[in-house]
This record gives C-alpha cells, sequence and structure tokens, in this order.
C-alpha cells in the first residue's frame, strides 16, 4: 500500500514539475494579447509605370482573438480573430509622409474596404492539420475570412510555439482584392496597387 501511494506521490510530483507547454492538459483557451500582435499586410504596386509608384504597408491591429488548442490532437483546435477595420493604418514605411493620410483615407472608403458599412473584418478556422512536436507545431489552418462583407476560404500555414502559458502563432497567406468584392486602386491606368496582398502576422496569447 505504501509502494503504491509513493509511486502514485512520484507521478504526480513529475507531472507538476513538467513545463506546462509539455503536459498533456486536454484542450487549452488562450486569450490574443492585442499589444504584442501584429498583422502586416503589403500592398504591391503593378502596371507600364509602376516603377513610379509607391508600394503601402498596412498595419491591422487586433481587436480580439481567441485560441483553443488541444496539444494531444491540434485537430481538434480553433481559432477566431476579429479587427476593427477602421483602425486599419499606414506606416508610412516607403512612402512621403504627406501620401500617407491620402493612403489612409482611400482604403478606408467606399471605394476599398467601406468601413462604415463593414466595420468588422474576421477570420474563423473550419479545420487544422499538425506535425512536429507539442511545444513548436507546423500547422495548416483552412478559416473563412470576411472583408468588406465578402466570405472566402483561405488556408494559411502557422507556426506555433508553447512555452508556459503564452502562445505565439506566426504566419503567412496571400488574399486577392477581387475576391472579396474589391476592385485594385488605379491612378491614370498606369500605376496599379496588385491585385494580391501579402499578410503576414504574429499573434501573441496568454492561457487564461
Amino acid at each position: 500500500m505504501r509502494a503504491a501511494f509513493r509511486s502514485t506521490a512520484l507521478a504526480l510530483a513529475l507531472a507538476g514539475a513538467l513545463p506546462i507547454g509539455l503536459r498533456s492538459a486536454g484542450p487549452r483557451t488562450f486569450t490574443a494579447e492585442r499589444e504584442l500582435s501584429r498583422v502586416l499586410i503589403n500592398v504591391g504596386k503593378s502596371g507600364a509605370f509602376s516603377f513610379a509608384g509607391h508600394t503601402h504597408e498596412v498595419e491591422a491591429p487586433l481587436k480580439s482573438g481567441i485560441v483553443h488548442l488541444d496539444l494531444d490532437d491540434p485537430a481538434h483546435s480553433d481559432v477566431r480573430l476579429e479587427f476593427d477595420a477602421a483602425a486599419l493604418r499606414v506606416t508610412g514605411k516607403g512612402e512621403s509622409a504627406s501620401d500617407v493620410p491620402k493612403v489612409t483615407e482611400t482604403m478606408l472608403s467606399e471605394m476599398v474596404l467601406d468601413v462604415s458599412r463593414y466595420p468588422s473584418i474576421t477570420f474563423e478556422s473550419v479545420s487544422v492539420t499538425a506535425k512536429g512536436p507539442p511545444t513548436a507545431l507546423d500547422l495548416s489552418v483552412t478559416g473563412k475570412l470576411t472583408v468588406r462583407g465578402k466570405t472566402m476560404t483561405v488556408v494559411a500555414p502557422v507556426g506555433v510555439k508553447v512555452a508556459a502559458d503564452r502562445l505565439t502563432a506566426t504566419g503567412r497567406v496571400v488574399i486577392r482584392q477581387t475576391d472579396f468584392g474589391i476592385t485594385p486602386i488605379s491612378v491614370g491606368g498606369v500605376v496599379r496597387v496588385k491585385n494580391e496582398l501579402d499578410i503576414t502576422f504574429t499573434i501573441a496569447a496568454r492561457e487564461r
């Protein structure tokens, strides 16, 4: 009896000593930390005189986010993110400061995001596949991205690291403006922004 008790006690002690990220504890819930998360949208240029235009870097501040992560069975994980469309801002990288207000105004107007009618941009996963060790997962996340009231399916490769009660997810995805009913802005028909938008992201979250 005493030997069994000691074995049980030892097992519990060892489990308690393991880093949280390595414990087999079933599904865990992480809340996104807005100030530590970053989503950047690279808006390229095309056309006969694309050399004369600017590329634009846009930051999309995270409004809220929830990640449910099951380290034992990552396929049962999911994520939901929401962005305030009106809060998107042009960082000014690669262009003159005087152009930033005009670019921002156009981006938020009815010609592009139409934020007065469509105030939110959301992403909600529908499936997750994974490989790699529990503390450094390589995921393929398929989800529904809603922009300007139109929802499309996107697939993003995502690297996830878990340490104690913290989670960091990084990745990149390319989407097309026309898929969401947006016509790429053109200047004089010879300089226009690319249809494809290159999006990189880092989502930081803490277990709650």
